[in-house]
């Protein structure tokens, strides 16, 4: 069987993701027989070797993939903590707690889910005062019960905005569905986020017929373990009945990266703006969108295994 050769472009502060090329930041050699790939610092030797591999499934997240969603879901949280007068003993603000763009951009691209993010952020910053409670909650059911009133109030807000026929799908991505259904593979969506707002998002961005002809939909409602634990992927190969070696994943994020790699699965990434700077050397392929990517492509990086020595 043939070897292959990858050639990894490594993030260095000087290679920018953000350029608009269209070809992923990998160079495919079908006709070397091996390959050593060197880090930045001139180490880390690879070898690259073909394997029985064939795409069975195509898997794609929902918030950075299907859709740029990441400051419409900083404006819902905005707006929740607004509406709830949300007010942490570490600001030094009058006003309502506020998260920037620069510190969401960090948050989202650290911890997975809502809950977990806010829930992270207090610990951090304080228990906050809000109409909800007006003394900082104490206890951990009066906690949970104020991240569950903020999240439901934010998840509301986050569809009121997707209703609002503003949000286009990313380029590439109903075409690449379309080709990979054609081609009879399985076809899922698993996202961290609250099942009813990825519910929303489908429907208004690919449709009911995508949507209903899903073969697996798995949100953070459904695992209990968010990204980067790869449950739900590992859930998702399950309930599609295909090994996690024949799955290839969509994801914009180094979180997303690590839950499908933890899974056993290959990844490739399309980034956003919010992510281009993210360390994705464990990914398959690097994409700024899926506008020239094509089933073809992804079949032929999944047969490509690359593997320490």
């Amino acid at each position: 069987m043939a070897s292959a050769t990858v050639l990894l472009l490594h993030p260095h502060p000087s290679h920018s993701l953000s350029f608009c090329s269209r070809s992923p930041l990998f160079s495919l050699n079908t006709h070397a027989r091996t390959a050593s790939i060197f880090n930045t610092a001139g180490a880390g030797r690879l070898s690259v070797s073909a394997s029985s591999r064939a795409l069975h499934a195509l898997i794609f997240d929902c918030d950075g993939v299907i859709l740029e969603s990441e400051h419409l879901h900083r404006q819902a949280y905005n707006d929740a903590f607004t509406h709830f007068n949300v007010r942490c003993p570490s600001s030094s603000s009058s006003q309502p707690l506020v998260w920037s763009p620069e510190f969401y951009d960090v948050l989202q691209n650290q911890i997975g889910g809502g809950k977990p993010k806010m829930r992270w952020y207090f610990k951090e910053h304080g228990w906050p005062t809000s109409t909800v409670f007006y003394a900082a909650p104490e206890t951990n059911e009066d906690r949970a019960k104020l991240i569950d009133i903020l999240q439901d109030w934010k998840t509301e807000r986050y569809k009121e905005i997707i209703k609002s026929g503003t949000v286009e799908p990313r380029p590439g991505v109903l075409r690449l569905m379309d080709e990979a259904k054609a081609a009879g593979k399985k076809l899922a969506v698993c996202s961290a986020a609250t099942k009813s707002s990825v519910i929303l998002c489908l429907e208004n961005l690919i449709g009911m017929e995508r949507f209903q002809g899903l073969d697996c939909f798995l949100a953070g409602d459904d695992v209990k373990e968010k990204k980067p634990d790869p449950l739900i992927y590992l859930t998702a190969a399950e309930k599609l009945g295909v090994s996690e070696k024949d799955c290839m994943v969509v994801e914009d994020s180094v979180i997303g990266l690590q839950a499908a790699t933890k899974a056993g699965m290959s990844c490739v990434i399309t980034y956003t703006p919010s992510t281009a700077d993210q360390d994705f050397k464990e990914a398959a392929a690097i994409y700024p969108d899926l506008s020239d990517v094509g089933l073809k492509d992804l079949e032929s990086l999944l047969q490509t295994v690359v593997t320490a020595k």
